[in-house]
């Protein structure tokens, strides 16, 4: 797989214009990684070019790219302090549950564990999976099924173990 400037270019004003926070491309030729900070701060991120072979590409081995900014769509809360937030990693469509016919993977008051899922998120056609990260009480469930979500907005919070 040939690559050369402008298609590199163009690949990634592409990605920037996305959500996508780690992109690789592998062939015999090249490796090439793309990955975007996540923080708050606008984090460039770095294009990683180990091993090349196209002279074209050799000079473009770190070029930065400028992270999207971080959008909360979530006014400010006055929620219990020890409530943990589960946030949007990524934008895209809020999902409750697996299938339109299906029930959801959680409710208020339902208790979670660690690595359970409690949402998917399409973006892009691909459904990812969000899962809790600790154990807990489903309080709220700020998001309506369907509903489209930004990166960083809060979907529901748990009341720890």
């Amino acid at each position: 797989m040939a690559l050369n400037f402008n298609e590199l270019r163009d690949l990634l004003l592409a990605l920037n214009q996305t959500d996508i926070a780690e992109l690789t491309l592998k062939s015999e030729e090249f490796e090439l990684t793309v990955r975007r900070g996540t923080t708050a701060e606008a984090i460039p991120a770095r294009v990683e070019v180990p091993v090349l072979q196209q002279p074209m590409i050799a000079d473009t081995a770190a070029i930065p790219v400028a992270a999207p900014p971080v959008v909360s769509a979530a006014p400010p809360h006055t929620a219990d302090q020890r409530w943990i937030e589960i946030k949007s990693p990524m934008v895209g469509t809020f999902y409750r549950a697996p299938g339109p016919d299906e029930h959801p993977f959680v409710e208020v008051g339902d208790r979670v564990r660690p690595g359970q899922t409690v949402c998917i998120i399409e973006a892009m056609k691909l459904m990812n999976e969000i899962e809790a990260e600790i154990a807990g009480e489903v309080v709220e469930i700020l998001v309506q099924n369907a509903q489209p979500v930004e990166f960083g907005q809060v979907l529901m919070r748990i009341n720890p173990a």
